[in-house]
């Protein structure tokens, strides 16, 4: 068994986030209905490095838009077994191990999932975030309350997603918007019961 911090987790990092606009058939299976418009969803994409105070690891993470105020992670790997074993056992994150050669590159032993360029700007703006996060859990769904502060700053970023991969359901298409994120202050949980 692996020791986790018990929720919430306040975790601290920085972030390269892009958006992608994606047809709802190709959706992976979802805990509840994602936002769609004009037959299309929106997915976040991210690589994100925390670090003290909180957790240190590194993760990269596919998360779609829900109807109900938040969003669902498909897809999501670190490189710590703390928070592998915590994300899945406190609030129903699908969590998978991987390395993380540099920054911005992710791998597990089947090969590479997914790599980016980012370069932030120089403005931006220091921003409060709040949403939830909806996953299947127990044979039901969970929803986590997420809060966060970050500067946020516009950014040209650059994706290398393997397209026989996990993520290769978004490399036929084009990012939408990016942005870099510095400064996080993100509080996570608890899980409302």
């Amino acid at each position: 068994m692996v020791d986790y911090p018990p929720e919430p987790w306040v975790l601290h990092g920085r972030a390269c986030v892009t958006t992608w606009l994606v047809p709802a058939s190709a959706l992976p299976a979802l805990p509840v209905p994602p936002l769609v418009v004009g037959g299309r969803a929106v997915v976040g994409t991210a690589f994100v490095e925390y670090a003290p105070p909180g957790m240190a690891y590194r993760e990269l993470l596919a998360a779609v838009l829900v109807r109900r105020l938040g969003v669902s992670i498909t897809h999501i790997w670190v490189d710590s077994e703390a928070s592998r074993a915590g994300g899945r056992e406190l609030w129903g994150i699908p969590k998978e191990m991987a390395a993380f050669p540099t920054r911005f590159d992710a791998e597990t032993a089947d090969g590479p999932i997914a790599s980016v360029s980012c370069s932030p700007g120089r403005a931006g703006l220091r921003l409060p975030a709040g949403a939830s996060t909806w996953q299947f859990l127990g044979g039901g769904v969970a929803r986590t309350p997420l809060r966060a502060t970050a500067r946020v700053t516009p950014a040209r970023v650059t994706w290398d997603i393997r397209p026989d991969g996990p993520l290769g359901w978004l490399a036929p298409h084009r990012p939408a918007a990016s942005v870099g994120v510095s400064g996080l202050r993100l509080r996570f949980g608890p899980r409302r019961r």
